[in-house]
């Protein structure tokens, strides 16, 4: 196999790095610490040649095929065990038109760099809520973050895709000369090819927006999130609220008194005239009593990378996801009394608040969909030692299957290794049949399968697999 390498290497600008070198074991290494496995050969692609490339390769030798952007998804799924990495992180391109508010992006940007080159002119368009999750996984997901009550998912601003085929052709994609495809590739992530360069519209937005949480002692937080969930279908959608239970850092701006105790902390972004900024955002800032009020004039790159000390790369992490009808009086009871016994200080459980724009748009306009869910809800549990991961994650699982009675699907992005039931509920049965015979037109011997996968209709057992009745009623893996 070393000699194969070889001849890849002599294909490619970038380097094919396999074990026996340097830097190896720095370089398959991704976000989340749990996942660890071990590449034959990763090619650090330099651009969209070296993918056409990669991708012949593995179909001609019949290697598993692994493709890394950001790398920061929880599955673990740029990375492979004895397979091929297509490690796309070089390529770094981002190109803003201020005449037409498009921006063309190459697939190893994160939303960090977009927002860095896009907020000089003062244009955004939906991206995650922290500055290092890569754009091409998140859009290709779907995408949800601060922007999607106002504009949408992020796959709404899609507009192009530049695209690697299984046949290891190159393709530009969009909604006039490949409709289909264009319409999967929103939402049904890297199923279909594999993504050089997207091409989004942009909005106007920023560099200045109304922003900030406000925190609450864990004693408060019952009525307060029972206030929240009230109010928020309500908000403008030029706003955005996020209810995170967690334990207070030591950082600002969590009052020294509650460092290292579960709080609650309703974040919210304003993206309207700053004028409306405090009607819109009175409701959610006059709940209970707060410990602390941030929200104030903020640089949106700011709050995009607010998050980032948190949540940095090579901690054990652990997630269960659903989307939720809403919240009862015993669905935020058990949250409350979830955070109250948090198993690490750096997990958190996260509510965002959806509706908007997000709803407004067809359901079948694009394979990413349960458009009319309320609530987003993700567990987020996260240490840093391995030897006590069944506390954390048997934590996680009892929290996820309490409130579980009130799910209505669950956002791919967010999904684990859960099985085929929990991707077929990403999509809804209609969607996966569509997803599925798309998949066989393109992919049909699955090459791209490292990933939320679709099984192409040709399988024998596709059809079968992708309709079998859900087993969803306890937690899976």
């Amino acid at each position: 196999m070393a000699d194969a390498f070889d001849s890849l290497r002599r294909l490619c600008r970038g380097g094919a790095v396999t074990p026996d070198q340097d830097g190896y074991e720095e370089v398959r290494q991704v976000w989340n610490g749990s996942i660890q496995r071990r590449p034959a050969a990763i090619l650090q692609c330099a651009g969209a040649a070296d993918v056409l490339a990669g991708v012949r390769f593995a179909a001609e030798r019949g290697l598993t095929l692994a493709v890394r952007a950001g790398g920061h998804n929880i599955a673990g799924l740029g990375t492979c065990e004895g397979g091929l990495v297509l490690d796309l992180r070089a390529l770094q391109g981002v190109w803003i038109d201020p005449g037409s508010k498009r921006a063309r992006v190459q697939t190893g940007v994160t939303w960090g760099t977009f927002d860095h080159e896009a907020q000089a002119l003062g244009l955004a368009t939906v991206g995650g809520i922290m500055s290092t999750t890569g754009v091409a996984g998140f859009t290709l997901g779907g995408g949800v973050g601060w922007l999607t009550r106002r504009f949408g998912a992020a796959c709404d601003s899609l507009r192009s895709v530049d695209l690697v085929t299984a046949a290891g052709q190159p393709l530009s994609v969009d909604a006039e000369s490949q409709p289909d495809l264009f319409w999967a590739l929103r939402g049904g992530g890297g199923n279909f090819g594999v993504a050089t360069a997207l091409e989004f519209d942009l909005h106007e937005v920023g560099p200045e927006v109304t922003a900030g949480p406000v925190v609450y002692p864990l004693e408060q937080a019952r009525d307060v999130l029972a206030g929240w969930a009230e109010a928020v279908p309500s908000l403008p959608e030029e706003a955005m609220s996020v209810a995170v239970l967690r334990t207070a850092p030591p950082d600002p701006p969590f009052p020294a008194s509650l460092w290292g105790q579960p709080v609650l902390s309703l974040s919210m972004m304003w993206t309207g005239d700053p004028d409306g900024a405090d009607a819109a955002l009175r409701p959610l800032r006059a709940l209970g009593r707060p410990a602390v009020d941030a929200v104030g004039a903020k640089q949106y790159t700011a709050v995009q990378a607010s998050q980032d000390p948190y949540w940095t790369p090579g901690a054990q992490n652990y997630w269960k996801a659903d989307y939720l009808s809403g919240l009862d009086e015993a669905a935020i009871a058990t949250l409350v009394d979830a955070a109250a016994a948090f198993t690490s200080p750096g997990s958190d459980i996260k509510l965002a608040a959806l509706g908007g724009a997000l709803a407004r748009t067809p359901e079948d306009a694009a394979a990413y969909g349960h458009r009319d869910a309320a609530i987003l809800l993700n567990i987020n549990t996260r240490w840093n030692s391995a030897d006590s991961s069944t506390d954390h994650v048997g934590w996680t699982r009892a929290l996820w299957t309490e409130l579980h009675r009130l799910a209505t699907g669950v956002y791919v992005n967010f999904l684990g290794d859960e099985g085929d039931n929990r991707i077929i509920q990403a999509y809804g049965e209609d969607k996966y049949r569509r997803l599925a015979d798309i998949k066989a037109r393109w992919d049909p011997a699955n090459l791209f399968h490292i990933n939320q996968n679709i099984q192409p209709a040709t399988t024998a057992s596709a059809a079968e697999a992708g309709l079998a009745p859900s087993t969803e009623g306890a937690p899976t893996a």
